[in-house]
């Protein structure tokens, strides 16, 4: 009986009951702890440095300079689309510091689709999911956004936004702009 509590409190903990759940390691090797980012909304990117998207890093930088009083972002470098992030941790950090001015939390790189999924990613496309269950499907635009949901890790720079309580309340394309009314109307 004992292993069995012990499994299923496991499990729990593994698969993130909530975004405070989880600690990351950052491109510095510190943690990165969603937990102290209660009360703030948080912007979760997945990047690559060599990808078409990359100049995003600035407009996430200028997104994160404007909000920083109630937004967070934390950028996850992946190499999982045409293996487009290939440097290391150091590498990366530097050159997001170099070439865009980076002073938002950066984790470690990490795989953000397939087998290998980090539990994170795994828990926010796990939410994006019941996130869809929700959107009506009165229209083509709500249709195509609802079977966006179901996949939303397609490539480079997917955007989750978490509100205040932890909660999933977007998902943005990869090719939505950072500085985009479509992000923007829930920061003001």
């Amino acid at each position: 009986m004992k292993a069995l509590l012990l499994a299923s409190l496991l499990s729990v903990m593994l698969s993130g009951a909530s975004l405070y759940d989880f600690k990351v390691k950052g491109l510095d090797g510190k943690d990165i702890d969603f937990s102290a980012y209660k009360g703030k909304k948080i912007l979760i990117v997945n990047t690559a440095s060599k990808c078409g998207n990359t100049p995003q890093y600035a407009d996430l930088q200028k997104l994160y300079d404007k909000y920083k009083n109630k937004l967070v972002i934390v950028g996850f470098p992946a190499n999982n689309f045409g293996q487009q992030e290939p440097g290391t941790n150091e590498e990366i950090g530097e050159f997001c510091k170099k070439n865009y001015g980076v002073t938002f939390p950066m984790a470690e790189k990490v795989s953000v689709k397939g087998d290998d999924i980090h539990p994170l990613f795994k828990w926010l496309v796990e939410q994006s999911n019941e996130l869809a269950k929700k959107v009506p499907t009165d229209n083509t635009k709500d249709i195509v956004y609802k079977k966006f949901l179901q996949d939303p890790v397609i490539w480079n720079f997917t955007k989750f936004l978490v509100d205040e309580k932890g909660n999933l309340v977007a998902v943005f394309h990869n090719r939505v702009n950072p500085m985009s009314e479509e992000i923007t109307k829930y920061l003001n």
